[in-house]
């Protein structure tokens, strides 16, 4: 895959976060989503790839634009094939609140290399790279979290676990604490807070629990690219997630995915940042209709992580 493709992504993330940003802080989270959502797809239309939404914002009959099976790009004879996961507008409730940590995100590889998760919950377990080697999707907590000590040569008291503040997760929760681990509870942007772990700056060592199988891919993708580690089973509401999973061409409904299976080959990241967080800072209006955004790139071939910061006139941005 052309590594100069990572610049043309990185332009369309950049173009959503500017046109979502606008909604940051003022409560209507479909607003901003929806500003996302057009933005992105109008992105796309520039960009020479002949691309397939296999991560995106549902299935054709639920989702007005950038679907599951979508077709994007100009298409022209000879542009690369690719697969594309993305999440125009990671964290709305983060955005329309004007939270912490909303980002616009996308993640792309050679065509069939991801896999073509449905719209349900994933069980997710993510590390950084001292601890990518220890971790058990299948073990309880505890052992985890002393594997990851014992890894990161940190006392148990020092681990820190980020958790989706969410019910379901109490009595993951409970045992996390019992250890003596520190638990970072987050309410939005589980993406994010995988990436987090393979930060030594940012103080997460470990994220566990259950979040949006379609972000598990995503996040598996960004942390291939760190050299992280990640792990997800498919968790499912009821029957109809299960059949609608099988038409989606997933023969088991118990299996374990490894990073690998999630996310193959050679995979570009790349993310903007919408609101001011951990990894990325939010989109920042300037005087003179202009306006400042923060945004990362990265790719699983060489390793290279690029942290780029672009001025904007948005006076000249079409359709903006």
């Amino acid at each position: 895959m052309d590594r100069n493709l990572a610049l043309e992504f990185v332009r369309i993330t950049e173009f959503t976060a500017l046109a979502s940003a606008r909604y940051t802080g003022r409560g209507d989270e479909k607003a901003a989503d929806q500003a996302a959502v057009d933005a992105m797809r109008r992105a796309f239309d520039s960009v020479d790839i002949n691309g397939t939404v296999v991560i995106g914002e549902g299935e054709r009959d639920e989702a007005p634009m950038l679907y599951i099976g979508e077709s994007v790009g100009k298409k022209l004879d000879g542009a690369p094939k690719v697969d594309i996961a993305l999440d125009p507008l990671e964290g709305t409730t983060i955005c329309a609140t004007g939270g912490v940590g909303a980002t616009s995100v996308i993640a792309v590889a050679e065509k069939g290399n991801f896999l073509h998760a449905p719209d349900t919950y994933m069980n997710k377990i993510c590390v950084g790279p001292a601890a990518k080697d220890v971790i058990d999707i299948d073990a309880e907590p505890k052992v985890n979290i002393e594997a990851v000590s014992k890894a990161l040569d940190k006392p148990v008291s020092d681990i820190t676990v980020v958790i989706l503040n969410r019910p379901r997760h109490e009595e993951l929760i409970r045992k996390c604490r019992e250890t003596g681990a520190r638990i970072h509870l987050i309410g939005d942007g589980d993406v994010s807070a995988g990436i987090a772990t393979c930060q030594e700056f940012s103080g997460i060592d470990i994220m566990m629990g259950i979040g949006g199988a379609p972000e598990g891919v995503i996040t598996a993708a960004a942390v291939k690219c760190l050299g992280g580690n990640f792990f997800g089973r498919l968790h499912f509401r009821n029957d109809e997630e299960k059949e609608r999973a099988k038409k989606m061409g997933v023969s088991d409904l118990n299996k374990a995915y490894s990073m690998e299976e999630l996310a193959s080959g050679d995979v570009l990241f790349c993310a903007t940042g919408v609101t001011d967080g951990p990894l990325l800072r939010g989109v920042r209006a300037l005087p003179g209709h202009m306006a400042k955004t923060h945004s990362i790139v990265m790719r699983s071939r060489s390793g290279t992580v690029r942290y780029v910061e672009a001025t904007h006139d948005l006076t000249k941005k079409p359709n903006y």
